[in-house]
């Protein structure tokens, strides 16, 4: 594990993950290169020290940023490169709902959500890494409102709310000739009921989309 200046990152290591699609009833296993993800959802503070904005509905600093857009999350990603000195991941579409990955570059960006899915489950193969309860904030537990970041137990290799608190943001379309430029979501919410909040769920929603109970956490590649 190592401390940026901005992001507390986690190393990730390389593996195959199966990830399913419910309406389609289709299958398939990515493999995955190691990689970094960091260990708590970008927090409201972190994300002002950033942007210079506070987009949350609910207002705390160690909250987790809320209210942010798929476009949000990916000028966010660029912008906490350029803060750190890094190279930016992205460069957004001339049509504004899309944007350009460069692979070669070494700054933050999104998991893809075969990643998001890889770190989530930390070697486990059941819906969740942990008891519910004792891992993540949903509607059972959350008294109807957002929670401080690592308030529950972390899955194995040290990552925070990957299930429940806020949805988190994929670099990934959902289901593009369906779906258009819808991206994924993953991971839960603390409105959800127990049944979203497993590492399979996926959700979709257009890039533009904004709602109180979906943020984002950041990746970094590892560069050979």
């Amino acid at each position: 594990m190592d401390a940026s200046a901005e992001v507390e990152m986690v190393a990730v290591p390389p593996g195959t993950v199966t990830l399913s699609d419910r309406r389609t009833q289709r299958s398939w296993a990515v493999e995955l290169a190691p990689y970094r993800l960091a260990a708590f959802p970008v927090t409201q503070s972190q994300y002002a020290r950033v942007t210079g904005r506070w987009p949350s509905t609910a207002r705390g600093d160690r909250l987790p940023v809320e209210g942010v857009s798929w476009l949000d999350a990916i000028r966010f990603c660029d912008a906490l490169s350029e803060r750190e000195g890094l190279a930016p991941a992205y460069r957004l579409d001339a049509g504004g709902e899309g944007a350009e990955w460069d692979a070669s570059a070494d700054g933050y960006r999104l998991p893809t959500e075969a990643e998001w899915e890889h770190a989530c489950r930390a070697g486990t193969t059941g819906p969740r890494y942990g008891p519910l309860d004792e891992i993540a904030w949903y509607r059972g537990n959350a008294q109807d409102h957002v929670h401080d970041v690592g308030g529950k137990r972390p899955n194995a290799w040290g990552l925070h709310d990957m299930l429940g608190n806020v949805w988190e943001w994929c670099w990934d379309l959902y289901d593009p000739d369906v779906y258009g430029a819808y991206r994924v979501l993953r991971g839960g919410g603390w409105s959800d009921e127990h049944w979203s909040c497993r590492a399979s769920v996926r959700r979709r929603s257009h890039p533009t989309f904004r709602i109180d109970d979906v943020g984002l956490r950041v990746a970094r590649s590892v560069l050979r």
